[in-house]
């Protein structure tokens, strides 16, 4: 039996030639691809038993996360509600970095949940066997930050593995989603065990330091990130980008405990004024890098209405910042996402043209489809 080829007039989820030929059946899902695969064997070629913003280790991870998360849900509520400050804080700027190359919201929820899960079970196992064997200090500023970067790092690497990190921006915005998951879960138990300090660990955790996850794993997502848009050895990029956000993390880490243990409260000042001045650097260097993809973008657009006959009234719309989010503001919610597909396809297209060297044949395929079926579900 023949894998049914890509037809852009149909926008049914469904088994499709796997634009990548890693396999011979990829899995559709009605808005983007997934990581699902068959060989086309007719015990295979079914529905996917998961969809898209789950994965067989977020699933077993899940197993052990989320009666924990119930329990103390239950027991402890405040603890959950005041853990779910920094997501409130975060997500907006993580949308807004979003906009330059908007990803599936399978994708990122994902992403959200590979770090609430997987990140979160590991980290908390092996940090507690550490915490026992040696001592609570050697777990705070060793082995969390080993742990937790890696476990991490791993989520950004399974977006890779799923083909949806293309550029710099996208390897921090997926870092962002995956240490905000963590954040979270870790905030949970900071809350449930705070005791009567729970307001000063309120205001440090859910105030003062939202963005310290996302902070220490940004390095893994830009080096990665960096790797894929200059075509350069991803592994090789992700070690000195893990090597970054370890020592990020075990600096801070290491001097909450120094100040903890001495009872020194100008080594608190001294630390909080230097993650200020790191997430200042880090916000302004974001901020860069965002905006060049955005001016790359724009500049790539004549190109992209040439090669992949951009109609008229698509080059008005994604030719001008502004005119675009302006027209994705006046769309019904329901539209926005079909208006993101299509505006995802077109950005990718602009960064496959941009990485060194000839353009590959097989990825530019992929995307030319992606775009074809974005077309069709906003006409």
């Amino acid at each position: 039996m023949t894998a049914p080829s890509v037809d852009p007039s149909g926008t049914s989820p469904g088994w499709y030639t796997d634009p990548w030929s890693v396999a011979a059946w990829r899995w559709w899902d009605g808005y983007a691809w997934t990581a699902h695969v068959s060989d086309g064997t007719a015990d295979q070629a079914k529905r996917p038993r998961l969809p898209a913003w789950l994965s067989t280790p977020v699933l077993i991870a899940s197993i052990l996360t989320v009666p924990i998360v119930i329990g103390l849900a239950i027991v402890q509520p405040v603890a959950v509600l005041l853990g779910l400050v920094p997501l409130v804080i975060v997500l907006p700027p993580l949308a807004w970095l979003d906009r330059v190359e908007p990803e599936p919201w399978s994708s990122r929820l994902h992403a959200l949940l590979w770090g609430a899960t997987v990140a979160g079970i590991i980290s908390v196992i092996i940090n507690t066997i550490t915490a026992i064997v040696v001592n609570e200090s050697v777990a705070a500023v060793i082995s969390a930050p080993v742990v937790e970067e890696a476990t991490k790092g791993l989520g950004v690497l399974w977006a890779v593995r799923r083909r949806e990190v293309d550029s710099v921006m996208d390897g921090i915005v997926y870092a962002g989603w995956v240490a905000l998951g963590f954040a979270v879960i870790e905030d949970f138990n900071y809350f449930a065990s705070a005791g009567d300090l729970i307001v000063q660990v309120f205001i440090t955790r859910a105030l003062l330091t939202p963005f310290a996850h996302p902070l220490f794993t940004a390095w893994i997502g830009l080096a990665i990130g960096l790797a894929i848009s200059r075509r350069q050895s991803i592994w090789a990029h992700a070690f000195w980008g893990y090597g970054l956000a370890v020592v990020s993390h075990a600096a801070w880490n290491g001097s909450l405990v120094y100040a903890e243990e001495s009872g020194n409260a100008t080594s608190i000042i001294v630390a909080a004024t230097c993650f200020v001045i790191l997430f200042v650097l880090a916000v302004v260097t974001v901020v860069a890098i965002r905006r060049n993809e955005q001016r790359n973008f724009l500049r790539a657009v004549p190109v992209l209405a040439r090669r992949y006959g951009m109609a008229p009234s698509e080059i008005q719309v994604f030719g001008h910042w502004r005119t675009m989010l302006a027209t994705r503001r006046s769309l019904p919610r329901h539209q926005r996402r079909q208006f993101d597909a299509v505006h995802s396809a077109l950005a990718r297209l602009a960064q496959l043209h941009q990485r060194p060297g000839p353009i590959e044949p097989v990825a530019e395929q992929r995307l030319v489809d992606q775009l074809q079926r974005a077309r069709a579900t906003t006409a």
